[in-house]
């Protein structure tokens, strides 16, 4: 159930997250997300509650939790 793919120095990883529902959303949630160290990239998507993130390595769960939890949504696990 995990949608991680491993690219040359990069990994992408993409997480569900429920209760977005607008571009406000989308960008609180990316905020947070983007200040985790080695973070290179977010895409949070509203409609369809996945967010993309594309990192050096492999990110923390909990890190990642904590980030969403901070926006004010909850993380539900991974795409």
């Amino acid at each position: 159930m995990t949608a991680q793919t491993d690219t040359t120095g990069s990994v992408t990883a993409v997480y569900k997250v429920s209760g977005m529902s607008c571009g406000h959303c989308e960008g609180a949630v990316s905020g947070e997300i983007s200040q985790i160290p080695g973070v290179d990239s977010v895409t949070a998507v509203a409609s369809t509650g996945e967010v993309t993130v594309v990192s050096a390595a492999p990110l923390d769960e909990e890190a990642v939790r904590a980030a969403v939890d901070e926006a004010g949504f909850e993380l539900t696990g991974r795409a």
